[in-house]
């Protein structure tokens, strides 16, 4: 009995195996047959159209129109291949031809696969189209197949919607599972923080060929073809006729204005200037235009400012400043200081011209005329708070301020961004050394400059915390996905910061006499009430940044704002009008006040930027001025492109040469500029 039992049990295990083998042998022949290797069976990929993106009200921002283009698959190229014959078809000579089937292999590199498909020709037109369908059957290699090709319906907010474009070997080794080489993907923008939702799902249809390689139809009647998903449209949270406008106000400007909903955290404008007209992303010169964007150094379009240039915040920073010193107990709202002209410190002082001199103020006085001397106190005590234990001060200051969001990328949803800087002990310590620093070593820090960054951006989310009395939304620029809101945690519930709500109505009050009767007093309109806070951010390259940060209305705040103009000066006399403009037009739907408008679109510091690039220029030994003789102008490109001459020796030759009034130049002349 029990050698019976064996006998079964050994029967049943050879069964067993048996089926595993016959399903793994059943199996593999499926693979075999829709390998790219098999040219009876051919894959044809359909690449789907990208989703719609459009602003919050429904506007078409971005589109995708059916665009064709011709792969190459080597495995399949037949032992005769008629090259002239299909050169002639495609309307091209045989020198491209081999040209363009070198290039993709040396483009895929060790990479590159026989069983790949890989773009040959982009850009079909319908005559071409029709043309080579007719007779491509005859060439078992190359496939027609659908690409999406982006539409842009608007001639702005290019920082914000960014462009797709070909993929290269690293991108393709972050997803090898999806894409190919040729293929799109979004590199800048919306177009690449939402790729996976905007590129939808690829399609894979599998097609019997007979022996002359025709088409005759699916095999297995589609049963192992991949069903073409289309992209997920987007719906942003941007207000694309308040972005247009904003970026109108900084027409001839550098700078940023972020606005946001203080109710939910969504960005209404993002604008960054200079502006890009997205249009320049498409069509055969596209990679010629990113190339000229890219390598502007002078005015630099693709760095995005509202979201990557990191500013010292200036005077706005007060207003944390005072808010952290609250909780930390170190003062309240009842805690005064007299200012006299600055606060002194040794025989130094940071001046201050707040007019509230020899007097006791209170901090919502300290803000409205924005007195230095007042923050600066605050400051010390913050950082006295532990005596003799500086850095455990500083570490607790550090801390309750990086929960408003500054000195954080804050995990938002956008494709670029900088983290800014909120320093702490380890920070200093690093720079100075441990013990080597103290409480005036970093005063800066009480009114916003030193070593504090912050972008356009985060001041935007500080204030719009400010607004809520204590908490933000993470700031998101998408809405909704396909028509269903978003629903990641991460930007639907509230962060609360580590101050207490009490202690924010002073801050509050103190905003909003600045617009009454303080430093942005220029800015009060009777159609709405607005809070806000100057800024001036030293620049030692030139004019000061102007900054300010605006809520509004001031009872139900539904905006926030945070504008940047670089070398605008004072923060009061572009910044200021800029934020409540933008305002305005949220609010209202339209703007009253034509003059303020006309003379910001007006302004012009194209100029000052100049100037600026020229001074750079200059210190590197790279100017050269426009009215040099040209025999000047060469010796000075000889000279700048010499190594053999140290950098110092150039910079004196170039200077000898800019400020001789001799048309020859002997002691130059003398010197072998020559790399023999």
């Amino acid at each position: 009995m029990k050698k019976k039992q064996i006998i079964i049990w050994i029967l049943t295990i050879f069964s067993f195996i048996f089926i595993i083998r016959i399903a793994y042998l059943q199996l593999l022949t499926e693979k075999y047959r829709l390998n790219a290797a098999n040219t009876s069976i051919k894959s044809e990929y359909q690449i789907p159209l990208r989703g719609y993106i459009m602003d919050r009200n429904g506007k078409i921002l971005v589109g995708s129109t059916p665009s064709y283009e011709l792969t190459f698959t080597e495995i399949q190229m037949e032992k005769d291949f008629d090259t002239l014959s299909f050169c002639k078809l495609v309307n091209i000579s045989k020198e491209d031809f081999i040209f363009k089937i070198n290039s993709l292999k040396a483009k895929g590199g060790k990479n590159y696969s026989k069983l790949v498909p890989y773009t040959f020709i982009k850009g079909l037109s319908k005559e071409d189209l029709a043309r080579i369908q007719e007779k491509l059957f005859k060439y078992n290699a190359f496939s027609i197949i659908r690409t999406p090709e982006r539409n842009y319906f608007v001639k702005s907010a290019g920082n914000i919607l960014g462009f797709v474009n070909e993929v290269n070997q690293k991108y393709i080794k972050s997803d090898s599972t999806y894409y190919l080489p040729g293929n799109l993907a979004g590199m800048a923008g919306v177009e690449k923080s939402y790729e996976k939702d905007l590129r939808g799902i690829k399609g894979i249809k599998y097609i019997q060929k007979d022996r002359k390689s025709r088409s005759i139809g699916s095999y297995k009647d589609g049963e192992y073809d991949q069903k073409m998903q289309t992209g997920k449209d987007i719906t942003l949270s941007i207000d694309y006729d308040l972005q247009e406008y904003a970026e109108k106000l900084l027409t001839n400007k550098r700078g940023g204005v972020v606005a946001i909903d203080p109710n939910n955290g969504e960005i209404l404008a993002m604008a960054s200037s200079p502006v890009i007209d997205p249009s320049v992303f498409i069509g055969r010169d596209k990679n010629k235009h990113i190339y000229a964007l890219q390598v502007d150094s002078i005015n630099k379009p693709m760095y995005d400012r509202a979201v990557q240039a990191a500013y010292p915040p200036g005077s706005t920073f007060k207003l944390v400043n005072g808010l952290v010193a609250m909780q930390m107990g170190v003062i309240d709202e009842n805690t005064t200081f007299v200012c006299k002209h600055g606060f002194h410190y040794g025989n130094r002082k940071i001046a201050c011209h707040c007019g509230y001199f020899y007097t006791p103020i209170k901090m919502d006085k300290a803000i409205q005329k924005s007195c230095n001397n007042y923050f600066a106190e605050t400051y010390v005590k913050i950082l006295s708070k532990y005596p003799n234990d500086i850095e455990k001060s500083i570490d607790e200051w550090s801390d309750i301020m990086k929960s408003f969001g500054v000195g954080d990328y804050m995990n938002n949803d956008l494709a670029v961004g900088s983290r800014g800087n909120i320093p702490d002990a380890n920070y200093y310590n690093k720079r100075y050394g441990k013990d080597k620093w103290n409480i005036y070593t970093i005063i800066s820090n009480s009114i916003g400059q030193g070593e504090i960054l912050a972008t356009p951006l985060q001041i935007a989310n500080y204030t719009a915390a400010i607004a809520n009395r204590g908490f933000f939304f993470t700031p998101h620029i998408v809405k909704a996905i396909n028509g269903t809101p978003i629903s990641d945690p991460n930007f639907t519930k509230p962060k609360y910061t580590k101050v207490d709500r009490k202690y924010f109505d002073i801050v509050n009050e103190g905003m909003e006499l600045v617009v009454l009767s303080g430093t942005g007093r220029r800015i009060y309109t009777k159609s709405f009430s607005q809070e806000g806070k100057t800024g001036t951010s030293q620049n030692p390259h030139g004019r000061d940044h102007s900054i300010f940060v605006l809520i509004a209305p001031a009872d139900k705040p539904k905006i926030a704002i945070a504008v940047v103009v670089e070398n605008g000066g004072f923060g009061g006399t572009y910044a200021g009008p800029i934020a409540s403009l933008v305002a305005e037009k949220y609010l209202t739907g339209n703007v009253e006040r034509k003059s303020m408008e006309e003379s910001i679109i007006k302004a012009n510091f194209q100029s000052e930027y100049t100037r600026q690039w020229n001074d750079y220029l200059k210190r590197i030994g790279m100017y050269i001025p426009p009215n040099l003789p040209n025999e000047a102008k060469e010796k000075i490109k000889e000279i700048q492109q010499n190594r053999e001459i140290s950098f110092k020796e150039r910079q004196k030759l170039i200077h000898t040469i800019i400020n001789s009034k001799m048309s020859s130049f002997p002691e130059i002349n003398k010197i072998n500029l020559t790399n023999e």
